[in-house]
């Protein structure tokens, strides 16, 4: 087992009266493990400016990041295990903000879209491709972790 760790921190930067009022800066800072500082800020599509800033990390683009994060990292390394070489590897993910039960609402799907560049000529089979990808969203510890329908659809 292992922990990971993140920090959020907010301070109220109008009047105690602005607050009570709705009228506040939702900006904070996401500080992770090893020290590195993130901007945050909620979506501007659900905290419209200037209470949002669309240049800072929402919630809702974090956990898209996580999940599209993950599944790479355990594709490489399959890929590695098989003796295939990446050369590149990007991501178009994108993270549906839905309604569920009772008005709540939930990023209700992730549809990873990854590209991959191979080294090798020529590339692996689709089958191949297909069965390291499978192998990977089995492995991501974030995948594993939530209810949101989470899936690939490679480039």
């Amino acid at each position: 087992m292992s922990e990971h760790r993140a920090t959020v921190e907010w301070t109220l930067a109008q009047t105690p009266q602005d607050f009570v009022a709705g009228h506040y800066d939702r900006m904070h800072a996401l500080v992770f493990e090893g020290g590195l500082t993130v901007a945050g800020s909620p979506s501007p599509a659900v905290v419209a400016a200037p209470y949002s800033r669309a240049d800072a990390v929402d919630p809702e683009a974090a956990f898209t990041a996580a999940l599209s994060a993950c599944h790479m990292l355990w594709f490489l390394d399959l890929a590695h295990r098989a003796g295939l070489a990446v050369l590149s590897y990007s991501d178009q993910a994108v993270g549906t903000l839905g309604r569920i039960d009772r008005g709540k609402r939930a990023i209700t799907r992730v549809a990873l879209r990854p590209h991959v560049v191979w080294a090798d000529d020529p590339a692996p089979s689709s089958d191949q491709i297909r069965a390291l990808h499978d192998g990977a969203h089995e492995r991501c510890f974030i995948a594993n972790s939530v209810t949101t329908k989470v899936v690939v659809e490679p480039a």
